[in-house]
Order: C-alpha cells, then structure tokens, then sequence
C-alpha cells in the first residue's frame, strides 16, 4: 500500500535520567541522544517496516538539523519529495526528560516553524495513494485537506487526534479512520475509553471505524456497526522507554484496519507492537512478525 502522511517532524533531544527530578532540583543525566521524532514520522518509520512505501508530507526548515531528519527518513526508504522548505526557519524541536525508573518520559517542545496548509496540500498529487493519514493539528486548513479527499474514495483517510484544538470535532465525520489519545478523551471528561467511544459514535462518518488507546490499561476500539472492544496491555518485560509507544499503535491501527481486520485483532495487533516499542529505544525492527 502507499501511504502518506501529513504531520511534523522533529529533533528529539533525549535526556536519560535516573529518576525524574523533582522540580527545582539539579541532577545528571546518564546519557544525552539526538534523534528524528514526530508523530507522523514515526508512524511512517513503523509503516514503512511493515511493508508499506510511504512518503512524508510536511514543513521542513532549512537548518542545519534537517540532515538528521531527512537522513534519518531516507534510512527507512521514506519519500521525503512532498516536504515544503522553509529556509528562514528553525526546526520544531523537543526536550525530553526520560526516567530509566520508570520509562515515563516529559516533554517540552519548541515550534518556530509555520504549519502546513492546504495551499500546500493542493500541490500534492494524492493519485498514487492508497491511504493518507493526517495529524490532527490546524483544524480549520486541515478541513480543506480533509475535504479535497472527499472526492477520492479509493484512498483511505485516517486522523490522529492527540490533543485538544478548537475546532478539530468538525473533522471527525471526515476520516475513515480516527485515532484518539487518552488525553483527548480525558479532555472531554472521560476516565477510559469504551464510555467515550459510545460518545464520540454520532460523531464519525457512517462506516467508520475509531480506537482510543491508553497506554497502561491497553485500548478501546469501535467498528462500523458500532460494536466497542477492548484489548489489553501488552507491556514488555523490562520497561525502556514510552516514546512514541503511541505513534507505533496508531502506524499498526492504519496496517490492520486498511487489510480489514476485525476491531479486535486491529487492537490486539496494535497494543502487541506498541508494547514491543516500550521495550526498546527508537522505533528499527518494529515490524509485524
């Protein structure tokens, strides 16, 4: 299948700490990594190892780190043609506290980049597409993108929802495909997934299909004729790092439901690879076997 996707990608500056520290405290790091990150570039590192030719579409700055993201993408034969220049800035980049304890990790992201539109979405020639797959930011252009694949419904469309922005439940009936975060579904009051996707049903489009996951308690997930089910956490023996475990669920949930899998084996698939990258650094050898 070809994929592509719209998001960011980032430079993840990782700090490997013993414990996390409390606040107004000093303590030494073990070790520092610098490595590419973003949602929808993870995603794409885990969908290219499961046999699919992906291409990343997005804003890219003209700084000196873009190497390091675009060597890093074209180690996982990713397509980086459809990425918009944009020389006079920086790219997006996180800091982030890792706790070896207990794998958690915290963030603190900066973003001097703009967002990419639908000005630059319309230059993209999605006819060699079999599935796009959009992060849900920039609501109000992402409708416009959303919109323009209306018309092409050979190609599958999914929506990562992470965080809460205004407007973004106008995009819901859109996608065939819609991934929502815990912290969404906490956002909107809910303490696990299975009341919120009961919820959120009268929202999506008819046909549709939409997972909740959330980490520990492993995740919910609802087909097309309505039916809610639950798979459980598969967490690896020795916890390494919760980094991007997400991004690795939604790249299985985009594998298993566009090969039309049922919503139990998506999510049971899915929490199994999930738990495979909490038990190692980065995202090589994340593949389905």
């Amino acid at each position: 299948m070809r994929i592509l996707a719209v998001g960011v990608a980032t430079i993840d500056i990782i700090n490997l700490v013993e414990r996390y520290p409390p606040e107004d405290s000093e303590v030494r790091a073990i070790e520092r990594r610098i490595r590419r990150g973003g949602n929808a570039a993870n995603s794409l590192v885990v969908l290219s190892q499961l046999g699919h030719n992906c291409s990343c579409c997005g804003v890219i700055a003209g700084a000196p780190d873009s190497a390091h993201i675009l060597d890093d993408l074209a180690r996982f034969d990713i397509e980086t043609r459809y990425l918009v220049r944009d020389p006079a800035a920086d790219n997006p980049t996180s800091y982030i506290t890792l706790s070896r304890q207990s794998g958690s990790r915290s963030i603190v992201h900066l973003r001097c980049l703009r967002e990419y539109d639908d000005g630059d979405f319309s230059a993209v020639d999605l006819s060699g597409f079999d599935w796009v797959h959009f992060e849900g930011r920039n609501p109000l252009k992402l409708k416009h993108m959303l919109g323009r694949l209306a018309s092409q419904p050979q190609i599958g469309v999914s929506l990562e929802v992470e965080k809460p922005r205004q407007g973004i439940e106008a995009l819901f009936s859109l996608p065939a495909l819609v991934m929502f975060s815990s912290g969404y579904a906490r956002h909107r009051g809910y303490h696990e997934g299975k009341s919120f996707l009961h919820h959120i049903r009268n929202d999506l489009a008819p046909g549709a299909v939409a997972t909740c996951a959330w980490g520990e308690h492993g995740a919910w997930g609802i087909d097309s004729k309505g039916n809610v089910a639950h798979a459980a956490a598969e967490l690896p023996k020795t916890l390494v790092e919760t980094l991007g475990a997400g991004d690795v669920f939604n790249a299985a949930a985009i594998h298993t439901v566009s090969a039309g899998l049922n919503i139990t084996e998506v999510l049971r698939r899915a929490c199994r690879l999930a738990g495979r990258k909490c038990g190692q650094r980065g995202f090589d050898g994340l593949n389905d076997e």
